[in-house]
């Protein structure tokens, strides 16, 4: 009798173990598929474009990424900032306009009829500092104002030649407040005075300049879009050329002593980390981009990334 029972226990058991098994090799309804690497560790939202994040470098003091899209199907965003809520703004070439991302998702249009904005900076009493590139012209849009004034026209002439649009990205240089202006058809980079009077060359020769970013040592790093390089330049004015890049756009620097590029290379299109102390690359994500474009980071580290043709924000939380 003792058997029996034992025998049906058994049986009832190895049926147990089989059930559980087909349970767990079978995915559940409408349940994402993630593409991870072997050295992933990630946790991403499925988006349609679906990022390869990757963990960091041994050593960094970065943990790991969570990516979810913050805005799809508006207007073709490129380069991206804060204003001073927080809130992220975007230019869109492509339409003429600047916009913002309000809290509850909604998308209010800030200024139209703009000749192809690009860069963005946001001043601390509100101003928005605009690069528009048909025009090479630095404009600034003061609080409550529906159309900017113009700050100081480049010197570079742009054309529709290879490399010679007008200026793309600029920046803020918080050591002494003043603006970081790559003049792109001219192959130079600018300090220029908030109210655009005084304009200082900090460098030159490069193949185009476009994105710009500032350490608190008032390093400046400067993409080079047709030269293949991401470049160094100290506050005395010495260059460093780090090459073996495809077509850099934007730049970010992060407060662990990393650098965040976008390549626009067909054949690479990624978010790339570069720790400065040790001069490793990373691809951070690439895959399913169609262009990436405009960096931010905000104070906690996270990462946002914009790409035009795909009409998407992503945003890389920081965990």
């Amino acid at each position: 009798m003792s058997r029996y029972h034992a025998s049906v226990i058994c049986t009832i058991i190895l049926f147990c173990l089989v059930l559980l098994t087909s349970c767990a090799g079978t995915p559940a309804p409408n349940s994402p598929t993630i593409q991870v690497t072997r050295a992933i560790h990630a946790i991403a939202t499925p988006v349609p474009h679906t990022p390869v994040v990757t963990t960091p470098t041994p050593g960094s003091t970065h943990t790991r990424y969570t990516v979810h899209t913050i805005l799809r199907g508006v207007g073709r965003p490129d380069d991206l900032t804060f204003d001073r809520e927080g809130r992220l703004l975007f230019s869109d070439s492509y339409n003429g306009t600047i916009s913002r991302i309000n809290t509850n998702g909604t998308v209010t249009v800030l200024v139209r009829g703009l000749l192809k904005p690009e860069g963005l900076v946001m001043l601390d009493d509100g101003t928005l500092i605009i690069a528009e590139q048909q025009t090479n012209r630095i404009l600034a849009l003061a609080p409550g104002r529906m159309s900017p004034s113009v700050l100081r026209t480049l010197p570079g002439v742009p054309s529709t030649a290879s490399c010679k649009d007008g200026v793309d990205g600029i920046a803020l240089d918080p050591t002494n407040n003043t603006l970081i202006v790559p003049d792109s058809p001219a192959g130079n980079v600018y300090r220029m005075s908030l109210n655009g009077m005084r304009l200082t060359l900090l460098t030159s020769g490069i193949t185009r300049p476009v994105g710009a970013a500032v350490d608190t040592q008032g390093r400046v790093y400067v993409t080079d879009e047709c030269g293949g390089a991401l470049w160094q330049v100290a506050p005395n004015g010495k260059s460093v050329r780090m090459g073996n890049f495809g077509m850099l756009d934007d730049v970010v620097l992060d407060t662990y002593g990393n650098v965040f590029v976008t390549d626009l290379q067909i054949n690479t299109h990624a978010l790339i980390k570069i720790n400065l102390a040790t001069g490793k690359r990373e691809i951070l994500a690439s895959r399913g981009f169609i262009e990436p474009q405009g960096l931010a980071i905000d104070g906690q580290d996270n990462l946002y990334m914009s790409d035009d043709y795909a009409n998407v924000i992503v945003k890389y939380t920081l965990v």
